[in-house]
């Protein structure tokens, strides 16, 4: 193989191999239903540049958390968005991009640049990026089917009191409606 042949394939085959350790640092984790377990205390970033520790900061009202552990995850995550704002749901609700790795650290300004040019600015303060605890978080609700947004009621305490990872339907909708208002009832 001439040289020159070489050194022009040489930085494709570095960013494959790149791309295949990046992809080896993360982990799967089987799904499981956290209803009734604590939510795990973790930190991160709205896009406002806010840091938030969940769900320490989130008034002592019952919330809805929706997990995006792939930027796929994002279809799901604005179906369960759409659906509470036409059943006009009364809960505070979070999107939650939750990344483990290093490869998202490396970029979480980028990450957090691209989002911010995605999103309306009024709904920024809403959006809270996990990168640090991405992993922590991945494992209390499992991590197949990523392209499943996770959708987390918790109570005022910060318990799951309602656990979904199907993928966005009315049935599901309307189970969380009903258990948010027996929170709001008690």
């Amino acid at each position: 193989m001439p040289i020159d042949r070489f050194v022009f394939k040489l930085p494709y085959f570095v960013s494959l191999i790149l791309c295949a350790l990046l992809m080896g640092c993360t982990t799967s984790y089987s799904n499981k239903n956290p209803v009734g377990e604590t939510f795990p205390s973790v930190k991160g970033e709205n896009l406002e540049k806010r840091y938030i520790n969940l769900p320490a900061d989130l008034a002592n009202e019952p919330s809805v958390l929706l997990l995006g552990f792939v930027q796929n995850a994002q279809f799901d995550i604005d179906r369960w968005l759409i659906g509470l704002d036409m059943t006009k749901t009364k809960v505070d609700v979070y999107e939650v991009p939750t990344m483990q790795g290093m490869f998202p650290k490396f970029f979480k300004t980028q990450i957090n640049e691209g989002m911010r040019k995605g999103i309306p600015k009024s709904l920024w303060k809403g959006v809270i990026t996990v990168y640090d605890d991405g992993e922590m978080l991945q494992k209390f609700t499992g991590n197949i089917n990523p392209n499943n947004a996770r959708v987390i009621l918790l109570d005022d305490s910060g318990t799951v009191n309602y656990f979904y990872d199907d993928g966005f339907s009315v049935d599901a909708l309307n189970k969380l409606k009903q258990n948010l208002q027996s929170l709001k009832d008690d």
